[in-house]
């Protein structure tokens, strides 16, 4: 899944020369605090709520405010790791997406991206999801996969994301193809592998919504 599948088209951008209270009338249809802002298609940066009510001018135009994350921005052909990622470390809940000249796409919603990797989870059949917390030095897949595959279990999926709290750790999240992950669990803590979340879906139909959203407030999405 890539980052121009995830745009949603019906976000508009502010530009320049609108209104608080239209930045704020959008914000409110489409239950958000931030908006991306261009200028002849091209990304300027994100606005936000608490900017626009701070000075209380309706009337004021988004070329008075200053502007955040006018650099924070990715690529329509990146991998939707790529967007919680970034989404995670600047703490936003819009991704402005652009084009191969930089020119303005659209956004994306993170809260949609994650029900889109719920979506994903679910249709990749029975099974359990662990995440794993360690030091970015110590990470090898291909050694995690080794003990994981010793039990007889695959790994159907596996995204990284930054620890918002220590900048040196990151969060693996694996979607594995067994329910019962005790052997899995035993064999990573033997190694010395901190499990900080596991979670168990044994229907695929009806896959745990708190689980799901538990493993989200885990990964900080």
């Amino acid at each position: 899944m890539l980052a121009e599948e995830l745009i949603n088209q019906m976000i508009p951008p502010l530009k320049l020369n609108d209104s608080s209270q239209t930045a704020l009338n959008w914000m409110e249809v489409f239950h958000l605090t931030q908006l991306a802002v261009v200028d002849e298609l091209m990304y300027k940066g994100i606005i936000d709520e608490d900017s626009i009510l701070e000075k209380n001018n309706p009337n004021l135009p988004i070329s008075d405010y200053r502007l955040s994350y006018p650099d924070i921005a990715i690529k329509a052909g990146a991998h939707y790791y790529d967007v919680i990622n970034l989404a995670t470390q600047n703490h936003l809940e819009l991704i402005p997406v652009l084009g191969n000249t930089n020119e303005y796409l659209g956004v994306i919603s993170v809260n949609e991206t994650s029900a889109a990797i719920a979506q994903m989870f679910a249709s990749q059949g029975p099974g359990g999801i662990l995440v794993l917390a360690m030091k970015e030095i110590d990470y090898s897949l291909a050694q995690i996969s080794r003990l994981i595959e010793a039990n007889d279990t695959k790994i159907l999926s596996v995204f990284v994301t930054n620890d918002s709290k220590e900048s040196d750790y990151l969060k693996v999240t694996l979607k594995l193809n067994r329910i019962d992950l005790t052997r899995v669990i035993a064999t990573l803590e033997r190694y010395d592998y901190r499990i900080i979340a596991q979670f168990q879906e044994t229907d695929v139909e009806n896959t745990d919504k708190d689980r799901l959203d538990m493993l989200f407030k885990y990964l900080n999405i």
